[in-house]
C-alpha cells in the first residue's frame, strides 16, 4: 500500500510539474511573473539571433570566426532545443488536445505549424555541426527564428486569426487579381505584341507588365506605346487599385473586429480552467473560445445591477470585482466567474457587480451559447448537463461561483 501511495504521489508530482511548465511556456495566467520573465527572455534571444543572422552576412565583420559568436550560437541552439522538448512534453496539458492520450497529444503537437517552426530553429544547425557541414542556406534558416515571435505577440496572433477566418474571401480576391492580370496581359499582347516583341511578344512576357501595373508598382521598364495600349493600361491601373483595396479592406475590417472583441489574450487555458467547462473536450472548448467577448471595466464601474435581467456570465481575466448584496459583499478575483446560471434560466440579478480595480472581463452571452447548441447539439448538451449538475450539487461554489443565491427567479423578484 505504501508503495502504491508513493507511486501515486510521484505521478501526481510529475503532472503538477508538467502543468506548471505549461503555464509558464504558454503564459496561461496574466499575472505569472515567472512566465513573463521566461517569455521576455525568449523574445530577446530570438531578436538577438535575427540580428546576428543579418550581421553574419557582412564579410568585413567575420562573425563566424569570432569565438563569442560561436558560443552564442551554441547557447541559442541549447535553449531552443530545450524549449522545443518542453513544449512537446507539456502538450497533454493543452486544452486543444483534451481527451487524447499523452502520446497522441504530443504527436498532434509536433505536426502543428508552430512546432515545426520551433524545430527548424535548432535541428538543421545541430545536424550541420554534427556532420561538419557549413551551408550558406543555414543563415537564411536562422532568419526563420523571427517567425517564432508570432507566438509571443497578441497582435500577430490576432492577425493570423483574421487571415484564417477570412481565408475564403482572400482566396476570392486572389482569384480576381489573377484574372485581372491574365486578361490585361492578353489584351496588351494582342495590341502591342507586334510593336514590342521583346517585352510583350507573348502572354507570359506581358504578364510581367500586367503584374507591375495591377499592383500599382509600375517599374517603367515596359510601357505601352500605342493609343489602344495606353487605354488598356489605364483600365488596368483602375482595376488594380480596386483589386488591391479589396483584400486590404477585408483584413482591416476583420482585424478591427478582433481587436474590439478582445483587447487582451483569451487563452484556451483560461476557458479550460473554469469548472463549468472543465469536462469539455477540445471541440467544446473551441466553440466557447470563439464566442467570448472582452470588456475592460474601470475602477468603480458597475458591470451589472441588481434586478437587471441576466443574460450573460462573466469571467475575470484580471482585476477584482465586488458583488454587492443587500446584506453583504463578495469579492472575486482573477480566474473566478459569476452569472453562469444565466445560461440556464431567464432570471434577474441578485447582486450588483462593481469593478474594484481596472478589470478585464470575458463575457459569454446566453444567446451565443444557444447558437452553439443549435450548430453543435452535442456540445450544448454537455454544457447544459454540467450547468445543471453545478446548480444541484454546488461543486464550484467555494472556488468561483458568486454564491448560491446570485440568481433570483423572475417571479421572486417581481413579487
Amino acid at each position: 500500500m505504501a508503495a502504491k501511495n508513493e507511486g501515486w504521489l510521484s505521478v501526481s508530482w510529475r503532472r503538477a510539474q508538467r502543468r506548471r511548465c505549461y503555464e509558464v511556456l504558454e503564459r496561461d495566467s496574466l499575472h505569472d511573473r515567472l512566465a513573463e520573465r521566461v517569455n521576455r527572455a525568449l523574445i530577446v534571444l530570438i531578436v538577438v539571433n535575427v540580428v546576428a543572422a543579418v550581421l553574419e552576412t557582412v564579410p568585413s565583420l567575420s562573425l563566424r570566426d569570432q569565438v563569442l559568436f560561436r558560443a552564442f550560437e551554441i547557447f541559442s541552439l541549447a535553449i531552443f532545443a530545450l524549449e522545443y522538448g518542453l513544449r512537446v512534453w507539456v502538450a497533454p496539458e493543452d486544452p486543444r488536445y483534451r481527451g487524447m492520450s499523452a502520446t497522441g497529444a504530443r504527436l498532434r503537437h509536433i505536426r502543428t505549424p508552430a512546432a515545426l517552426v520551433d524545430l527548424v530553429a535548432w535541428l538543421p544547425f545541430l545536424l550541420s555541426a554534427s556532420l561538419g557541414l557549413n551551408l550558406r542556406t543555414l543563415a537564411v534558416l536562422r532568419l526563420l527564428r523571427f517567425v517564432k515571435l508570432a507566438r509571443y505577440s497578441p497582435g500577430m496572433q490576432s492577425l493570423l486569426e483574421v487571415l484564417h477566418g477570412e481565408r475564403q474571401s482572400l482566396l476570392a480576391c486572389f482569384w480576381l487579381l489573377s484574372a485581372a492580370v491574365l486578361i490585361s496581359a492578353t489584351a496588351m499582347y494582342l495590341v502591342e505584341g507586334q510593336v514590342q516583341p521583346d517585352s510583350l511578344g507573348s502572354i507570359p512576357a506581358a504578364m510581367w507588365w500586367a503584374m507591375t501595373t495591377v499592383t500599382t508598382v509600375g517599374y517603367g521598364d515596359v510601357f505601352p506605346k500605342t493609343v489602344a495600349g495606353r487605354m488598356i493600361a489605364g483600365l488596368t491601373m483602375i482595376t488594380g487599385i480596386i483589386m488591391i483595396a479589396l483584400p486590404v479592406g477585408i483584413i482591416a475590417t476583420a482585424f478591427a473586429d478582433v481587436i474590439k472583441r478582445r483587447d487582451f489574450i483569451i487563452t484556451w487555458g483560461m476557458v479550460a480552467r473554469v469548472p463549468l467547462f472543465a469536462d469539455l473536450d477540445a471541440k467544446g472548448i473551441g466553440e466557447i473560445h470563439k464566442i467570448l467577448s472582452a470588456h475592460t471595466a474601470q475602477p468603480g464601474e458597475i458591470i451589472v445591477r441588481r434586478g437587471e435581467e441576466a443574460r450573460s456570465m462573466y469571467f475575470i481575466a484580471s482585476g477584482e470585482v465586488a458583488l454587492e448584496f443587500p446584506d453583504s459583499t463578495v469579492v472575486l478575483t482573477e480566474g473566478q466567474f459569476f452569472g453562469e446560471r444565466a445560461l440556464l434560466h431567464t432570471a434577474r440579478r441578485a447582486a450588483t457587480a462593481r469593478a474594484r480595480s481596472r478589470s478585464m472581463l470575458l463575457m459569454l452571452d446566453a444567446d451565443d451559447v444557444a447558437d452553439v447548441i443549435r450548430r453543435h447539439p452535442e456540445v450544448g448538451e454537455r454544457i447544459l448537463a454540467m450547468a445543471r449538475d453545478a446548480e444541484t450539487a454546488q461543486p464550484i461554489r467555494r472556488r468561483s461561483d458568486i454564491v448560491a443565491e446570485e440568481m433570483l427567479p423572475r417571479d421572486d423578484q417581481d413579487s
